[in-house]
């Protein structure tokens, strides 16, 4: 893989295709990466105290790394 932490890129395909981010996770074993406001998915999440509310929050998702393409 020739993708790494901390590298940017633009997403050649999927619903992101044109959006450029940069690289937060690489995952060599999967061949996948994630990429900072790319593939935004919503978590539910429960309350961790009692009186507390549970929330949603937005996690950036794996995507595969021949969907990205390394910028210079």
């Amino acid at each position: 893989m020739k993708l790494k932490k901390g590298d940017n890129i633009i997403m050649i395909a999927g619903k992101d295709k044109g959006k450029k981010g940069k690289i937060t996770k690489a995952i060599p074993t999967e061949n996948k990466v994630v990429v900072e406001g790319i593939n935004m998915m919503k978590k539910h999440q429960r309350p961790r105290k009692s009186g507390e509310k549970g929330s949603v929050i937005n996690m950036a998702m794996p995507v595969h790394a021949s969907n990205a393409k390394k910028l210079n």
